[in-house]
Parts: structure tokens; sequence; C-alpha cells
């Protein structure tokens, strides 16, 4: 009767974790021989566990990635593509993150480009920072519509919450003048506070040319080009090669942007 009302509390408590710990405990006998002290960190630690857990699939789901399943830990850096080992080992501590720096990925299409700023940006979840994915055109599209719902401040400010975004398909078509004036505004919100994520297939010395507006466009990259990592990738690409995904899911193998 005592351990049904303490499960009970535990889980009108929140403590789920902790709950399910002290069900194991009960039902297994090895747990009687252990000090109290023991057998309470262990509770202590499963409900750590539990609620890490949680936060990451909550980050993962908030995130959209396009691969969900991407992660740094499968990308093979011996494939010869512009991977830089030395730089993807430094990116997957985090250190850029808390800087607010933005990387850069540049390259033709289907070398794994996408894959890798999704593996990034899963890392960041993992790190307890929040993600999002999103296709520069399509972004810059739903901010023109905000604008004419009344919601458009609220979705910047939205934005320039996100600790890690992602802007896929950077340079893919020409900018219209509210996309101009929005990317300034999300380039301006994220400058030295949060990290941003590029990929574009445009050459970074051709961007200035893409924004059009001279002046919008030296404002834009003052802020996104100091302090940047660039990764430039290199390689056929894998959708006119033919190639399947296989078991290993790294940039040789996933067919991306």
């Amino acid at each position: 009767m005592i351990v049904q009302q303490t499960l009970t509390q535990l889980k009108n408590l929140g403590l789920d974790g902790m709950a399910h710990a002290f069900e194991e405990q009960i039902t297994l006998p090895s747990s009687n021989g252990l000090p109290f002290e023991d057998r309470f960190a262990m509770l202590v630690e499963r409900e750590a566990a539990y609620r890490n857990d949680r936060r990451l699939t909550r980050l993962l789901a908030k995130a959209r990635l396009k691969y969900g399943q991407a992660c740094l830990e499968n990308l093979d850096t011996r494939v010869s593509r512009g991977l830089d080992a030395r730089l993807l080992t430094s990116l997957g501590h985090g250190e850029w993150i808390e800087r607010g720096q933005p990387l850069l990925i540049s390259g033709p299409t289907g070398v794994g480009k996408t894959w890798l700023a999704c593996a990034l940006a899963q890392k960041a979840c993992r790190l307890g920072k929040s993600a999002l994915y999103a296709r520069l055109p399509r972004l810059l599209e739903e901010m023109r519509v905000a604008r004419g719902e009344g919601i458009h401040k609220r979705r910047l400010m939205a934005l320039a919450k996100i600790e890690v975004l992602v802007l896929d398909d950077w340079a893919l078509q020409p900018l219209e003048p509210y996309g101009r004036e929005d990317l300034l505004e999300i380039m301006d919100d994220r400058a030295e506070k949060h990290a941003t994520v590029i990929t574009a297939q445009l050459p970074i010395e051709h961007w200035h040319g893409w924004i059009g507006d001279a002046t919008i466009a030296d404002a834009i990259l003052d802020r996104l080009l100091h302090h940047a990592h660039r990764l430039t990738l290199k390689g056929e690409s894998l959708r006119r090669s033919g190639k399947t995904p296989k078991t290993r899911t790294d940039p040789e193998t996933i067919v991306t942007n």
C-alpha cells in the first residue's frame, strides 16, 4: 500500500523517470542489498536521464530537420568531399553555438550540404540548444504572408530566439525587395548572439551580387561573414551518380542538396 502511494505521489509530482526506476528496484531482488544512498542516487540519475530524453525529443520535433536521422557520429570524414575533419570535430563540441558564430556550407548540388547542416543541428539539440531547419525561399515567402496577417514582428521575434537556425537553399532564386529586408532583419537579430547555418550552391564571393541592393548586401554580409566558419564541399552529385543510401548514413550515401 505504501509503495503504491509513493508511486502515485512521484507521478503526481511529474517524477515519472524516478517512478519507473522505483518500480524496477522493487521487482529486482539485487536492489535490496544496496545501501539507501546508492538506491536513491540511481533514482535521481534515472529521473535526470528521463528528463533529458524528453527534452531532446521536444527539441528535435521543433527543429523539423529535413534529415532527422543525420548525426555527426555517422559522418565519414575519409570521403574526399572537402570535409575538414579538424573543423568538424571543433564544431561538434558546440563552442561556435555558444559564441553565436555562423557556419557557411557551400558546394554543388548533391554533395551533402543539407545532410551535414541537419547533423550539426541535431548535435545542437543533443547539447540542449533549440534549432530550426528552413528552406530560405519558403521562409521568406512565409514572412511575406506574415506581413499581410499582422504577425510579421512576432515571426521575426520567434526566429531571433532560435539558437541554431539552418537556412537551406540560400541564393537559390532571386530576392524580392521584401526578402532583402527580412533577410537583413533576421541576420541583424542573430549577429553575435545565435548561430546560423547556411547551405548554398552559389559561391560566397557571389552572394553580394545575388542580394542585389548594394547597401543591404553590405549590411547582411557584414553581419554574416565576420567570425564565420566555412566548409566548401566538392564532388559529383549523388543524384547524377545514381548512388542509393546504404546502411551508413553519411554524405556519400545520402542524397541531399
